[in-house]
């Protein structure tokens, strides 16, 4: 059966993460213990947002969007991981792999754009304490998470209209355990490096750019709490800190992979790693150690189901 576009190649073949079976075995368990850290973490998060009326706040709101969004994002790539482990043949085909790269752009790109929101979430409220409300009311929060799925699918489509077009007619094998548009491009048979653009434009510069105007605006939201009460930095900076370092663990595997589309090395398939496992599955710690209202409901909580 030949591609969605014709192309004489059907399947592609997953290299994936190679090593002895021991190796395997040890992988697959430490993975599946992550992707059950991924689901339970996250969506935990989800269920205290929804049933505590102390959480229907603009932030929590934004906050179990994002944690829905981790799950979706880990789950297109995740379980296909930890079964392919244990498979000596890891054969994928080729609409499937379509369909699990538009998923990653697009829950990607979604990624993004909430972080974005958040980031504007947390100048309202330190900046604007008392517009905040108004600024971010139900009705804009709902147009901001309709406005993120909006922008990721479009991300995600503007390259997959791309590729699809592409003539695959030779190799078909990926070295990483999952499919996207670098990995690919590299087997259309056509001129890859005239693609090479196309790719660093959409996924690499707007991974950058929306990485520094991120950090950007924490340090204006740091530098217009400094200038109005030196005393208040401390506080913004706390409350700050846990956005940070997702920001960062988040985006800098996609600035490495998109950034440079073409590697040379196996290395970015560890990035990923980064991304869809260690990351979605941190999240709900870092917010939860650095969030007084959710660690004293985890407390709670705990104490109701231990007794």
């Amino acid at each position: 059966m030949d591609g969605l576009n014709g192309s004489v190649v059907s399947e592609f073949v997953l290299l994936g993460l190679s090593g002895s079976w021991e190796t395997n075995v040890t992988l697959t368990l430490t993975f599946s213990l992550l992707y059950l850290g991924i689901i339970l973490g996250n969506l935990f998060i989800v269920f205290l947002v929804i049933v505590d009326s102390h959480l229907h706040s603009p932030m929590y709101f934004l906050l179990a969007n994002l944690s829905f969004n981790d799950v979706g994002l880990s789950s297109t790539t995740v379980p296909r991981m930890i079964s392919d482990l244990l498979k000596e043949h890891r054969v994928i085909s080729f609409q499937s792999c379509m369909i699990q790269t538009c998923f990653i752009h697009a829950l990607g790109g979604t990624e993004m754009v909430l972080l974005i929101t958040m980031a504007f979430d947390r100048y309202a409220a330190i900046c604007k304490p008392l517009h905040y409300l108004t600024i971010m009311s139900p009705k804009t929060c709902v147009l901001l998470i309709v406005m993120s799925w909006v922008m990721g699918v479009i991300h995600a489509m503007a390259q997959f209209l791309f590729v699809i077009n592409l003539p695959f007619c030779g190799p078909n094998e990926i070295d990483s355990f999952c499919c996207d548009f670098p990995r690919i491009i590299q087997l259309a048979c056509s001129d890859a490096a005239k693609f090479e653009f196309v790719v660093t434009a959409n996924s690499g510069l707007i991974t950058i750019g929306t990485f520094f105007l991120l950090l950007l605006s924490y340090v204006f939201i740091l530098v217009t709490v400094w200038k109005r009460s030196s005393g208040d930095l401390s506080k913004a900076l706390g409350t700050l800190s846990a956005h940070i370092t997702v920001v960062v663990l988040f985006f800098t595997p996609c600035i490495f992979i998109y950034l440079w589309p073409f590697p040379t090395s196996s290395v970015d398939k560890y990035m990923f790693i980064v991304d869809f496992a260690i990351t979605p599955a941190l999240n709900p710690v870092i917010y939860t150690l650095r969030n007084k209202d959710i660690n004293r409901l985890t407390r709670c909580c705990s104490l109701i189901f231990s007794n």
